[in-house]
């Protein structure tokens, strides 16, 4: 095993150990392979016992809620666990720092592609198939909006009172904490103001909460390769309990919206309208869809903010620059997006 051990991020002989203290199917680590993804997370996948295993870890260097992160999405797929949302199937959890240096889970192989990285020729070759795909991603987060969070165990996941309230002010002071990387000249984003103002003044009044994915779009959801059905939902790093309509207006505020003038974010050929995507929706949630263009507005505003932070960091030097051009670029997109959207009311 110690030659093998090389894996940054995971000790491979520590790991064999916890499992074997877990009770899980025992015998020598085989196929490991490492997974790339959205995010710097460490993903590995390999075999143990007739059984494959894929543990996901913070990244080596850890920024300091990496751990409670990693926690966090060990709850939640723990808890949605038999339900009829696709996610990656929950194996088990460690807390324990002790073991490869960070908390890290164990979850199930996902039999799937993501669409961002090309599609195969069976859904390439089908405009009714690309279409069905993105009414798959809707009725996914109509599905995991209507899980009741309290039955399932996620009392305490998040802080549901005054959510959407806290959220202009929220990200507004991220965006402002950005000035802490030397040389960042400040966001110099147009309609930043603007945006905020109009969200603060047309905070929707219908809220239920729920849980919310938190970072719903095409790069973290995995399709079968049979059809357009969707395999799993991943990277759950933002999952928490809020308002679930932020998972649709973030499906809107990252595909194509022709009746804006603006094509949005990349999405495939025959991609459904943002109509189209929210009737599929209501099909299945039983939420009030009346101020859903609020909640695009927000999306693309809270979008906006994080990807800033790529941009912010390049002055630093802690970011390429090409990174932070191309992230900032699209912070102007989701912000010109978020004003239109206001202006067609």
């Amino acid at each position: 095993m110690s030659e093998t051990a090389n894996i940054e991020g995971v000790d491979l002989d520590r790991l064999v150990q916890w499992m074997d203290e877990e009770g899980l199917p025992r015998g020598p680590l085989q196929n490991l392979r490492q997974l790339g993804g959205g995010t710097q997370n460490v993903m590995l996948r390999f075999e143990r016992g007739g059984r494959v295993f894929v543990l996901r870890r913070p990244p080596p260097h850890k920024r300091k809620n990496s751990d409670e992160t990693m926690r966090r999405e060990a709850r939640v797929l723990g808890a949605i666990a038999g339900s009829d949302v696709p996610h990656p199937g929950f194996i088990a959890g460690c807390d324990d720092l002790d073991v490869i240096g960070a908390a890290f889970y164990l979850m199930e192989a996902i039999d799937g592609f993501n669409p961002t990285t090309g599609l195969p020729e069976l859904h390439d070759k089908s405009d009714e198939i690309r279409h069905e795909m993105g009414l798959s991603m809707a009725r996914a987060i109509a599905k995991l909006g209507e899980l009741d969070y309290l039955a399932i165990g996620l009392e305490g996941f998040g802080k549901p009172e005054g959510y959407l309230a806290r959220q202009v002010g929220r990200w507004r002071s991220q965006l402002d904490g950005y000035s802490e990387h030397e040389g960042y000249p400040g966001p110099r984003i147009p309609g930043l103001d603007d945006v905020a103002r109009w969200l603060d003044d047309n905070l929707p009044a219908d809220f239920r909460a729920g849980i919310i994915h938190g970072d719903f779009h095409a790069a973290n959801v995995m399709f079968r390769f049979d059809g357009p059905g969707l395999a799993a939902l991943v990277d759950w790093e933002l999952s928490t309990v809020g308002d679930p309509l932020l998972d649709l207006g973030w499906l809107l505020a990252t595909t194509p919206d022709e009746s804006l003038g603006n094509p949005g974010l990349a999405a495939w050929a025959n991609f459904p309208s943002h109509a189209a995507l929210t009737a599929c929706y209501a099909e299945i949630s039983t939420r009030n869809l009346a101020s859903i263009a609020w909640y695009e507005v927000l999306a693309c505003y809270k979008l906006g903010i994080i990807l800033e932070g790529t941009h912010a960091r390049v002055f630093a030097g802690k970011a390429p620059k090409s990174t932070g051009d191309l992230l900032h670029a699209q912070t102007i997109a989701l912000f010109g997006k978020a004003v239109a959207r206001i202006a067609r009311g």
